[in-house]
């Protein structure tokens, strides 16, 4: 067996065949250069270690990287892949809720809408995550192919090499200040529930009774119509959060002027939510006399504890939302 047209055969065959020949007569020639004079198979076997694997020195022969994504340009790939993926998954879970309740006649149970949006909801978000993943490993497959530079070094996040000046512009952020994807993931989902759940009220919040058929909506609990008397503001709120979220997620860690941008938001939301709250028409008359027979109270009663319960609450949720911001800002 001869090794040596074996081994070129080997790495021949990995290359275009118009280049063949050349570089097999290249191959065989620097092969025998480095062979003594009366060589064994041995000496041989010695030489073709220090060549490496045919396929490690076909992909030097060749114009195009023989891996998909290459060292050079992974990280920005990564990146930009854990960046775009949970906004384009609260993107399309707020389109996919908007979608199926503009079309909602009101038949349906909550319980069952909310299985129904829950197993969409996951499908949809790993039918995006497929297609984002698919289409951003396109673009950058591309990029290593065009890329005619032989410099393997990896790019930074400004597609620009690497210098120790960079680090200068990467400041230590404490894990206790940082703001994890997790935490601006969490922070649009809940933007869209509860913005779902303020314009479509009259079908999700109420009354629910046991049927032969499970739950069923008995009487809705707030008047819808006065709802949406105040929808500018809640559109208004509803692009201040998802603001909001998306700079958390730009700036990666509490600052003090993000700390200040939430206790602005988290006061205009208690101001417009007390507002609402007292409205004396917000609460449905169906449910006013629905509860007061159930818990034998006045009308009175039941709006007072409902009013007044639901203002210390959200005061008191706002309020830690807003003394845990500067907590953060001010760890060093």
């Amino acid at each position: 067996m001869n090794l040596i047209e074996v081994y070129i055969q080997e790495v021949t065959r990995r290359l275009p065949e118009k280049n063949r020949e050349d570089i097999a007569l290249e191959l065989r020639s620097s092969i025998e250069d480095m062979l003594p004079d009366d060589y064994r198979e041995k000496d041989v076997k010695e030489v073709l270690e220090k060549l490496g694997s045919p396929v490690t020195l076909a992909s030097g022969y060749r114009d195009r990287p023989m891996h998909l994504i290459g060292p050079r340009y992974f990280d920005v790939y990564v990146t930009l892949l854990k960046m775009i993926l949970p906004i384009t998954a609260v993107i399309s879970l707020i389109s996919m809720i908007a979608e199926y309740f503009i079309g909602y006649g009101g038949g349906e149970v909550v319980i069952n809408v909310v299985m129904r949006l829950l197993g969409e909801g996951i499908w949809r978000i790993i039918e995006v995550g497929i297609q984002v993943f698919f289409w951003l490993t396109i673009v950058f497959a591309i990029l290593e192919r065009t890329d005619k530079g032989k410099d393997e070094q990896p790019l930074t996040a400004s597609l620009k090499k690497w210098t120790p000046d960079d680090l200068k512009n990467i400041p230590y952020i404490p894990k206790k200040k940082a703001i994890s994807k997790f935490e601006v993931f969490g922070g649009l989902m809940w933007t869209a529930i509860w913005a779902t759940l303020y314009f479509y009220a009259n079908h999700l919040l109420g009354v629910y009774e046991g049927g032969r058929d499970g739950l069923e909506f008995v009487t809705p609990s707030l008047n819808q119509e006065v709802l949406l008397r105040y929808w500018p503001i809640i559109v208004i709120m509803i692009g201040l959060e998802i603001a909001l979220s998306l700079y958390k997620l730009i700036k990666g860690k509490w600052t003090k002027k993000m700390a200040i941008c939430n206790s602005v938001l988290q006061l205009m939301a208690t101001i417009v939510f007390i507002v609402i709250l007292i409205n004396p028409n917000l609460l449905s008359k169906d449910f006013i006399m629905y509860m007061t027979d159930l818990f034998t109270i006045t009308a009175n009663q039941l709006t007072t504890w409902i009013v007044g319960g639901g203002i210390f609450i959200f005061i008191l949720s706002a309020a830690i939302s807003v003394f845990d911001g500067f907590r953060k800002a001010r760890i060093r």
